[in-house]
């Protein structure tokens, strides 16, 4: 009997509708998924649940994904994750990748280019 560890992913983002649809998405191609609405929940989540990579909602209220990818990726035991920023407002994607993510998904976006994304960082 083969038992396969899944793999573990977070996920933010404010809007319930997209978070529900990428929780299910990853979770039917097999992954460990928490997921959020709440920006102030992304860090202590991210020590609870040690995820393998986080995607964040770039505009969510009360905090910035970009800031909150900053705090993963200067995080002395969490700055190795891959991190994914979705964004409505991609008019300059080196913006972004100043915060330190390792990819950027566009929004709205194609679940098939959302999972594509994951299993490469992953």
């Amino acid at each position: 009997m083969s038992f396969k560890i899944l793999k573990r992913i977070l996920v933010l983002d404010d809007n319930q509708d997209i978070l529900d649809i990428v929780h299910e998405t990853l979770a039917y191609e097999q992954f460990e998924v928490k997921s959020t609405p709440d920006g102030e929940d992304v860090m202590p989540l991210v020590e609870k649940f040690s995820p393998d990579l986080v995607i964040l909602d770039y505009r969510v209220a009360g905090k910035n994904g970009g800031e909150l990818c900053k705090q993963i990726k200067t995080h002395p035991h969490f700055g190795n994750i891959p991190v994914i920023i979705f964004s409505a407002y991609v008019n300059n994607s080196s913006e972004l990748f100043a915060y330190g993510c390792d990819a950027i998904i566009n929004k709205p976006f194609d679940l098939g280019e959302l999972v594509q994304k994951v299993n490469s960082l992953l």
